[in-house]
């Protein structure tokens, strides 16, 4: 990509001391972070990489996890994990109870708390051993065996996790949890615990930026049909109630997460990983979501 790198570090140096937000305290375990930290990370579908400040970090990737487990799932099972899951935006928070109430059970789409506790089920159901097999799943990805959960973030969201606890109790009531519900919401607790540094989760999410195939190995992840629906689900409902907002400034399928990152990918050109643990108001990170904005507006790289 022409001059990729220094439009990295100079759009990087231009958000760097805008370091708005509060980090996700709600969870005591990311309190920890140093909320200075900024790392970005793109690679290309060619397998070149470009990348800048705590690049090499490790940090709690959060709901952006919910984008593998639900390609998992959708593997597996094809377009039948729609028929207890949708694909609309949600327009709410992101653990909203209302919702569930006003559409009986079904959750508005795959990447907000009740849709992702619906896939850990589904994966419950179709695997001998989930919690393996979905990290397993998760290192193929991103070609690296040196991912792991995070046992002392996974207790976190263990102590925290009252309003994930009413969720899955909810969607159990309307019979659209099959398993028992501690082992399907420990798997949930454990898909948000995974930690990556933003090169890892850039290539985890590089098989969605080449129609389908790893980047690095180009095996086949999703078929093409599946991978376009995937990111046409990111498109809409991968930033919480701030979806449309981030579609019409930045242009970019992605997926947020509470521990400060954000992967979004350009159909057969790159993927890329930013992190900043800060988050804004809706609970997106408030560098991330500035640098994606003059990124794509420096490059003029947006799906529309």
């Amino acid at each position: 990509m022409k001059d990729c790198q220094s439009i990295i570090e100079e759009t990087y140096n231009l958000v760097k001391e805008d370091n708005k937000g509060n980090v996700a305290s709600y969870i005591p375990e990311l309190s920890k972070v140093d909320s200075n930290k900024f790392g970005v990370c793109l690679t290309t579908v060619e397998g070149e990489q470009y990348t800048y400040g705590d690049f090499n970090e490790s940090f709690s990737i959060q709901s952006t996890a919910k984008v593998l487990s639900l390609s998992l799932a959708y593997d597996i099972l094809g377009d039948q994990i729609f028929k207890r899951v949708g694909v609309e935006p949600s327009g709410v928070a992101f653990n909203s109870l209302s919702q569930l109430e006003a559409e009986n059970g079904i959750p508005r789409n795959p990447l907000i708390n009740s849709g992702a506790i619906v896939i850990c089920d589904i994966l419950c159901d179709e695997l001998k051993d989930p919690k393996k097999e979905l990290l397993e799943f998760i290192r193929r990805v991103a070609n690296s065996n040196t991912i792991h959960y995070c046992p002392k973030i996974a207790k976190s969201e263990k102590d925290t996790g009252f309003r994930n606890y009413a969720l899955i109790n909810y969607l159990k009531s309307f019979g659209n949890i099959k398993n028992d519900v501690d082992t399907v919401i420990e798997l949930y607790f454990h898909l948000c615990s995974i930690k990556m540094n933003c090169v890892e989760l850039s290539i985890a999410f590089g098989y969605l930026s080449n129609k389908g195939k790893q980047l690095i190995t180009h095996k086949r992840i999703l078929s093409e049909a599946r991978t376009k629906r995937v990111n046409a689900i990111m498109s809409l409902c991968g930033f919480y109630d701030e979806a449309g907002e981030f579609a019409y400034k930045v242009g970019l399928p992605g997926k947020s997460g509470v521990g400060g990152g954000i992967a979004a990918i350009l159909p057969t050109n790159f993927s890329i990983a930013i992190w900043s643990p800060k988050l804004n108001a809706k609970g997106n990170s408030y560098r991330g979501m500035k640098f994606l904005e003059l990124f794509t507006s420096k490059t003029e790289d947006t799906i529309f």
